[in-house]
């Protein structure tokens, strides 16, 4: 009979155990920082109705929205008139739903079905898998997990110093370093846009300029020119997203800039507010950048937005986020504004593997491995195994009568680091053997004595 190789998607991974233990480190590290801030836990459906997907990522990210077809024949309402209009008349007649591309819009559409139910401002994080359809490349992948934090009904600029505060200190608790947390508005970006002939024509400003370090400053600045921007403004704007200076300086300068341009002001005056709020909070916190070449192309933004990026540039950005004032307004309930962030695990995982960050515990689950001589030690063992894990302490039985070295060399292998070994003599004086994996040291001892030895090592 002839098999078939397994296989799993392009841009999907396996997580063994080893993997499993350093991503359950990230997460509770995020997840302890997020409840330490007030926020509390959601979860919504894998898949949304694509009405409520479609629309809310610019052209761009519905084209990278995976689609799930009908059930049953959903090629039956199908006419030639359909397949000549293209693919979104097919789509509609296909497709009802499809796997979220974000936590944000599905938050948005429960705030949007519960909100009479909600205390405001509502605080949330939500920690789930989601899905978009790009072509796999390093430190990007087709199905990844996010760790979302939005509050929901304030428009008070607290909530975007909070959340810089909350990056700097989770990220601080992972032990990554040399990164930036880079924020920037989009009422800036939208004085810009105008600045550059291109009034009414914002949402083609932010996409393009989120290319910039992609795609290089001459494809851009075509990107624009064809879109109807006036070349010669181009040229002037263009030097101001790498104005030098520290936030103080970039403000003065862009206020006399933007005399004129009511959301440019606007903007900036939010930006100074955030600033002062984290001065005023008393946290240092030195790798925080006023950056005016940030955009993040998702049209739902409406204010502030954040990125994070290493400082080497060997990834992409490791978390992002900003305000949308206007989201829940298209699921028919206007007047609930909104921020939030995004950390991607996947890349904090490929960024603390590769710096050796991970603790050296997370990769061990069994502290204490009971072997066995001979058969008749089987039935001593079993009640001391009770006591071990009654105490809080990981501990497995290995399960066959087999030779000890095999024994020694499973504990081995999964870096136990304690081996109790039990045969005749053991059962005869009550004094089990204790031997560590790591220093090859044995010692006698009865259960209770070797409980205290491990839980203070446990503890230290």
């Amino acid at each position: 009979m002839k098999y078939q190789r397994p296989t799993i998607p392009r841009g999907t991974r396996d997580f063994g155990p080893v993997e499993m233990a350093k991503r359950n480190f990230i997460f509770s590290t995020i997840k302890t920082v997020f409840q330490k801030f007030g926020y509390q836990p959601l979860e919504t459906p894998g898949m949304e109705s694509l009405s409520v997907l479609m629309g809310k990522y610019g052209h761009e990210g519905d084209q990278l929205l995976f689609k799930i077809l009908n059930s049953g024949d959903f090629l039956k309402a199908m006419s030639a008139k359909d397949l000549k209009d293209g693919y979104r008349q097919i789509l509609r007649k296909v497709s009802e739903k499809g796997l979220r591309y974000d936590l944000t819009v599905p938050f948005a559409r429960y705030v949007a079905m519960n909100h009479h139910k909600l205390v405001f401002p509502f605080k949330r994080y939500q920690i789930q898998p989601v899905w978009r359809a790009d072509r796999p490349q390093k430190g990007r992948y087709r199905e990844f997990y996010q760790c979302d934090a939005d509050v929901v009904g304030s428009r008070s600029m607290i909530n975007e110093a909070e959340i810089i505060w909350m990056i700097y200190e989770i990220f601080s608790n992972l032990g990554i370093k040399s990164y930036t947390i880079k924020i920037n508005h989009r009422k800036i970006l939208e004085a810009l846009s105008a600045l550059a002939g291109g009034e009414g024509k914002e949402n083609t400003f932010y996409i393009a300029i989120d290319k910039l370090e992609k795609a290089g400053k001459e494809k851009v600045i075509r990107e624009l020119t064809d879109a109807g921007f006036d070349h010669e403004k181009i040229d002037k704007v263009f030097p101001l997203l790498e104005m030098a200076g520290d936030t103080r300086e970039k403000i003065i300068r862009l206020k006399k800039l933007f005399h004129s341009l009511e959301a440019g002001i606007s903007g900036l005056q939010e930006i100074e507010e955030t600033f002062s709020h984290i001065q005023d909070s008393e946290i240092n916190i030195p790798n925080l950048r006023f950056d005016l070449s940030l955009a993040r192309g998702l049209s739902y933004y409406t204010g502030s937005i954040f990125e994070v990026t290493m400082d080497d540039g060997s990834i992409g950005s490791l978390s992002g986020g900003g305000r949308y004032d206007n989201l829940t307004s298209l699921y028919g309930v206007p007047d609930i504004p909104g921020v939030g962030f995004s950390l991607g695990v996947d890349r904090i995982y490929d960024v603390m593997e590769k710096r050796d960050l991970f603790p050296d515990q997370t990769s061990t689950f069994t502290i204490v491995l009971v072997t066995t001589l001979d058969a008749e030690a089987v039935p001593y063992s079993l009640p001391l195994l009770a006591k071990l894990r009654s105490q809080g302490i990981s501990a497995e039985i290995y399960p066959d009568v087999v030779k000890i070295k095999k024994q020694l060399n499973y504990a081995d292998r999964k870096g136990i680091p304690y081996v109790i070994l039990i045969g005749s003599q053991e059962m005869e004086t009550g004094k089990l053997t204790l031997k560590s994996m790591r220093t090859g040291k044995q010692e006698a001892l009865d259960i209770g004595a070797i409980i205290e030895k491990i839980k203070n090592q446990m503890n230290d």
